[in-house]
């Protein structure tokens, strides 16, 4: 038996074998020539020795044979760890060492059998379907996120916490065969990874985009497939505004459905894109990696309170604001945001990391929040010290480490507002004056240790690091409104 989400993906195979299921580039890809693909490199990896328990990292990129050896690895209940392509190679190091694939695709990492795409060639081989049997409770998918000391901590997904995911977004904004989605999105975290889901099952056309950086082609992406749908974080939309302004509202008779996820939005936001997509179905959700779009809420139908998170959107998923002992609160009342459904996580990789991550089957999110009179749900403030990069959450404890192990003797860092007002928030590093290192020798020395985006955007000397009396640092001090 497949794994649900396989049997949804190969039922739309066969039902718009003729029909475009992928476009990357020049290249177009039939739902028929997806599932003789996703065939073909399952018996690659079996051809490889690798079998039913096994993992295997993939570099996610925008690459065709990134999706068809993320099926394939489904279809042999074969464990996917998906990897960012930007990854340094410290978090590298820790990923790789803690989830030990027996192979990588898209990246080389010490001894371990390496694959690049561009050598890859399934062509030649048979396409005969698979039978192993997949139980809809083994691991399909690891993706690593940043958890509040700093470390990535691997979330791991069920075959079926994915398919669950998929269905209950699909439920909510609509989709259908008819729909044709511009994928700018990573498809190294849940959400652009979710949406090439979503849409497969649905039966529609993924037409995959580098990223949304160069603005006129996504235009043209919009224009030459007669995109019915695409989806954005608050940052994107930032940056589409500011550098083209408003013409991108010429396209919304054509566009059906926005997704919108990861970070807050202005209000402003929120009000000028339904006067530009007056007939669209402008969706946002919240949740996290570990609990998939656990609420969504959708502009139009929320035109008098935009400020709301939303709601769950499947009688399968439950969410209640719990108090410190894990009692549910009644409405009005401010305490944790939990989780319950069919798409929150199995399991952190390493077990210690589960301590006090759920009360019961709740998944405890670290936001405050409360329900309303109306039964909506409003965030009152996401966990307060990490920084929220345009949607990519920065640990200040890792960019302190890092710091640090420059040569720094203490230092402290916060989230303050982007100048630019694209990203929402960057880092700000205060160093402990008396370092001999300048603010650009430290700058150049993260460059090896830290991704671009967490490396502090603003440096400033302070005389003494505000800490508690047991020597905790208070961030939030120093947190600028």
């Amino acid at each position: 038996m497949h794994s649900p989400l396989l049997t949804a993906v190969l039922k739309s195979c066969n039902s718009y074998a003729d029909k475009t299921a992928l476009v990357s580039g020049s290249q177009s890809v039939t739902y028929g020539q997806l599932k003789e693909m996703v065939f073909k490199a399952a018996s690659f990896l079996k051809s490889e020795g690798l079998s039913k328990g096994d993992r295997i990292a993939l570099s996610a990129r925008k690459e065709l044979d990134f999706v068809y050896l993320y099926f394939a690895a489904h279809l042999l209940g074969i464990e996917n760890v998906v990897v960012d392509s930007e990854s340094n190679a410290k978090k590298l190091d820790y990923m790789m060492g803690l989830t030990c694939p027996k192979a990588l695709f898209g990246f080389a990492w010490k001894d371990v059998p390496s694959f690049s795409y561009e050598n890859l060639d399934f062509s030649p081989l048979e396409a005969s379907e698979p039978e192993e049997a997949v139980d809809k409770e083994d691991i399909a998918d690891i993706i690593f996120t940043t958890g509040t000391t700093g470390t990535p901590k691997g979330v791991c997904l069920s075959h079926w916490n994915i398919y669950s995911s998929a269905m209950n977004i699909n439920g909510f904004i609509g989709n259908s065969d008819s729909d044709v989605e511009v994928l700018g999105l990573p498809l190294c975290h849940s959400f652009g990874l979710g949406r090439l889901r979503c849409t497969l099952i649905a039966g529609g056309t993924i037409v995959l985009l580098g990223s949304y950086a160069n603005i006129k082609q996504f235009f043209s992406a919009l224009e030459t497939y007669n995109a019915t749908g695409f989806a954005m974080v608050p940052s994107v939309w930032a940056y589409i505004r500011k550098f083209s302004g408003t013409r991108i509202g010429k396209y919304a008779p054509q566009i059906k459905y926005i997704e919108i996820g990861s970070a807050a939005m202005p209000l402003e936001s929120k009000q000028e894109l339904c006067s530009l997509f007056p007939s669209t179905r402008i969706c946002m959700h919240y949740g996290l990696t570990e609990a998939s779009r656990a609420a969504f809420m959708e502009f139009h139908q929320n035109k008098d309170c935009l400020q709301t998170i939303g709601r769950p959107v499947s009688k399968e998923v439950d969410i209640k604001i719990m108090d410190e002992s894990g009692n549910p609160l009644p409405k009005l009342q401010t305490g944790e945001i939990c989780v319950s459904g069919n798409m929150v996580m199995r399991t952190y990789f390493r077990p210690e990391e589960n301590a006090g991550a759920f009360w019961g089957t709740y998944f405890r999110t670290g936001d405050m929040g409360y329900e309303g009179e109306d039964c909506n749900l409003y965030l009152v403030s996401r966990i307060k010290e990490i920084i929220n990069v345009g949607g990519k959450k920065v640990s200040p404890s890792e960019v302190e480490d890092a710091i640090i192990s420059l040569g720094v003797e203490d230092c402290i860092c916060v989230g303050v507002a982007d100048p630019s007002g694209i990203l929402g928030e960057v880092p700000k590093a205060y160093i402990l004056k008396g370092s001999a290192l300048s603010f650009e020798d430290i700058r150049k020395g993260l460059a090896s240790e830290l991704e671009n985006y967490k490396i502090p955007a603003f440096f400033e000397w302070i005389d003494e690091i505000p800490k508690t009396a047991s020597g905790k640092k208070q961030r939030l001090s120093l947190k600028q409104s």
